[in-house]
């Protein structure tokens, strides 16, 4: 039997004999649950801190001509933020493009690459189950997410519910017209069906099924299509592949080998023939050639936006911003910060915040991965900084049963232990021994 200790904690791995043929296919899993509770807090923190760091800077830069145009580099970091794209203010979230922290007397605000997670995560407890059903996701959304019309939250006048794009479609859908998904994903019904959306919105239930990504596929599998059909539901899929695997890595690795190792096993679960898995290659094949972050940014500036290669078309359609939104361009940049990052968080976010298009995505998801490899103390030690762990649900969303709308990183972190109970004793057969969960290491043990 072959032991790995995890990240030098008190989080094993075993392997049997039988499966070192394949192992990324071990006969059984043990995690130490425990460890997991600080693990998921890395995640909920990591993700929050990239995610506001990155709003500083979305939709600044997306290519083409004008000021939107000149992607920022490296030296960026810590200079004056540009305005968003169309704009004429720098952010208010802040002037400097810098590090975005809530220390421990402050709050962290929820926002769309946070919240639905959230929902997610509440409706799961609720109904005491590891599938949601299509009726159980929509009321869920409708019962938490504001509609334009009753939302108390204002900008520029109007009232604002934080969705945009394939999500307030799909609201739309669910609200007015009582469709489920996928039908909300449709493109006969959904005409943003290859956006961004469920890139940020489902990436979470990875973590539910620690070293087993079919349970998570399974899991997500409705969730994803509330919003993402074809190459964008495949893109959040990756992710969700990650998310997943990033319980179970080799500690024997540096932190590049083991993102190289999950990003390659997430690449072979992806349709060659998509343009998903072709941006992946490219870049990954422009990192081993030794050019720096920037130069694979522009090249896929070049390659997709101004070329459409490999089947992607979508900046050449009459879209807003020629498409900063989409599924594609999105995931092609947060394939340059997830490997110029090398698995280092600083690294991988700033270059996140800085890649251009819709930047406090890739920078949340990659925030909340690595966040979660670290684990939250770990993570503030990287700061030399004792952060928040309070949230604020209900900057964004409403309904849930909480003073003020205030909930705690350990609480959600809990909340999370108590679904990952249940996805191993209910789905994967699995058991709690102690403080560990047993998990069979395939389907078809």
């Amino acid at each position: 039997m072959r032991i790995i200790k995890y990240l030098g904690l008190s989080m094993f791995v075993f392997f049997t004999a039988a499966s070192c043929s394949a192992p990324n296919e071990p006969d059984e899993i043990i995690v130490d649950r425990e460890q997991y509770l600080d693990r998921l807090e890395g995640f909920w923190l990591g993700q929050s801190l990239a995610n506001w760091t990155g709003l500083v800077t979305e939709v600044d830069k997306i290519g083409g001509e004008g000021p939107e145009g000149e992607f920022y580099t490296r030296d960026d970091w810590g200079g004056p933020d540009q305005p968003r794209y169309g704009g004429s203010q720098p952010s208010s979230v802040s002037p400097i493009i810098t590090w975005v922290i809530r220390e421990r007397d402050e709050i962290w605000g929820s926002d769309d690459d946070t919240d639905i997670e959230y929902i997610y995560q509440h409706l799961l407890q609720q109904h005491e189950t590891s599938i949601l059903s299509a009726e159980q996701i929509r009321d869920g959304w409708l019962a938490h997410i504001y509609s334009d019309e009753n939302s108390p939250h204002m900008r520029n006048g109007q009232p604002e519910n934080y969705l945009w794009v394939s999500n307030q479609r799909a609201f739309t859908l669910m609200n007015e017209q009582g469709l489920l998904p996928p039908a909300t994903s449709d493109p006969a019904n959904n005409e943003h069906f290859d956006m961004i959306d469920a890139q940020l919105t489902t990436e979470i239930f990875g973590l539910y099924a620690p070293g087993r990504p079919d349970m998570a596929l399974k899991m997500a599998h409705l969730p994803v299509r509330v919003t993402a059909h074809d190459e964008a539901a495949l893109a959040a899929e990756f992710y969700i592949i990650m998310h997943s695997l990033a319980a179970v890595v080799d500690p024997s690795q540096s932190r590049k080998e083991q993102i190289h190792d999950m990003a390659a096993q997430a690449r072979a679960l992806t349709r060659d023939d998509s343009y998903i898995a072709k941006m992946h290659d490219f870049v990954f094949s422009r990192y081993q050639a030794g050019v720096s972050w920037e130069q694979a940014r522009d090249d896929v500036y070049q390659r997709y936006q101004v070329e459409a290669q490999d089947g992607y078309d979508l900046s050449g359609r009459t879209l807003s911003c020629l498409g900063c939104f989409a599924a594609g361009i999105n995931f092609a940049a947060s394939m340059v910060s997830l490997y110029f990052g090398e698995g280092e968080y600083q690294e991988t976010v700033k270059i996140a915040v800085l890649a251009g298009w819709d930047s406090d995505n890739p920078a949340a998801t990659w925030g909340g991965l690595i966040g979660f490899m670290d684990g939250r103390n770990e993570l503030e030690a990287n700061f030399d900084l004792a952060m928040s762990d309070r949230f604020d649900i209900n900057q964004t969303r409403y309904g849930f049963p909480l003073a003020d709308g205030i909930d705690t990183f350990p609480n959600m972190s809990a909340a999370g232990q108590s679904i990952v109970d249940r996805v191993v004793v209910e789905r994967l057969q699995g058991s709690i021994d102690g403080k560990v969960w047993r998990i069979p290491g395939s389907s078809s043990k």
